[in-house]
């Protein structure tokens, strides 16, 4: 008889979940802020912002990841 793990799956897909979300808002948040800086102003920054809102996304979502897998398993359930 298998052993069923207690919401293996749903803790899997709230991780997934968190870590495209957090790279998302970044790099939406900061291509808007190009956008409307390019539009205002007339200054091509679309494109750096995006890419610094893509790094700084992927730096926030590597902190989530490394801060739960550093946690004790006792603390994970």
């Amino acid at each position: 008889m298998r052993k069923k793990r207690k919401g293996s799956v749903g803790k899997a897909f709230s991780l997934v979940t968190q870590l495209s979300l957090t790279v998302l808002t970044g790099a939406g948040l900061f291509l808007a802020l190009g956008l409307w800086l390019d539009e205002r102003f007339g200054w091509s920054t679309a494109v750096p912002l995006l890419i610094l809102g893509i790094l700084g996304g992927a730096k926030g979502a590597y902190n989530l990841a490394k801060r739960l897998i550093d946690q004790p398993e006792d603390e994970n359930d």
